[in-house]
């Protein structure tokens, strides 16, 4: 695989080969809610440093939601007016706020999270295909991570493979418009009585075939 990863900041990702990795501007928004969760009530209506990091990413999303309709060339467009200008001030604030704040603070904390993974954060720039965060990839595998407490008890390597196998379907079907259920009853009925050491016999299998019978698709 080339091209693009969005990822979650997960240092792992950062060894594989020839890719660019695209961060998560939500779990950089995250980290000032948490820091303004932890700070004491306010006294005055002014603007905490918090509030001020917390609106720097709010402005992002924002924008995001205004050019969620365009196309892609339209977006890369509208990132490099509307998202570019807000991106390079939220650099200078957090370059600005990082002596002046305890590095081990919950602000300071968000601070250099965002300046270690900058880098990533201000990749969504380059493309308009991309996304400002991880948030759909993080739903996508929400079914079987709260779940994972079971997956313990695959019993065996093997079992645990399997179950692997069986999640990538299921998951790769949901993403491409089928019923899970049904996808796999026909898979069952047909994989056993079919050639799938010739390559295009497979590929009629594949969730994304166009071939596929319409029992297999999920009711608009």
């Amino acid at each position: 695989f080339k091209g693009y990863l969005h990822a979650d900041g997960y240092k792992a990702y950062n060894s594989v080969p020839e890719i660019t990795i695209v961060g998560c501007w939500a779990h950089a928004r995250r980290c000032f809610v948490d820091a303004l969760k932890a700070m004491p009530p306010k006294k005055d209506d002014k603007l905490t440093a918090t509030e001020e990091g917390l609106k720097f990413c709010n402005k992002l999303f924002e924008i995001e939601r205004e050019l969620h309709d365009v196309t892609p060339q339209e977006r890369y467009e509208g990132r490099i007016t509307k998202s570019k200008p807000v991106v390079d001030k939220f650099k200078k604030w957090l370059q600005h706020q990082r002596p002046r704040v305890l590095p081990r603070s919950p602000l300071g904390s968000a601070i250099q999270y965002c300046l270690n993974q900058w880098e990533k954060l201000t990749a969504f720039l380059l493309d308009g295909r991309l996304e400002l965060d991880n948030n759909r990839g993080e739903r996508s595998i929400k079914p079987f991570v709260i779940g994972r407490k079971n997956w313990l008890f695959s019993n065996t390597p093997k079992g645990a493979a399997s179950s692997a196998t069986i999640y990538s379907i299921v998951e790769t079907a949901k993403e491409n418009g089928l019923n899970p259920f049904e996808y796999l009853k026909y898979l069952f009925d047909k994989l056993p009585n079919s050639d799938i050491t010739d390559i295009n016999t497979l590929d009629e299998f594949m969730p994304w075939s166009t071939t596929l019978p319409q029992v297999c698709r999920v009711k608009s």
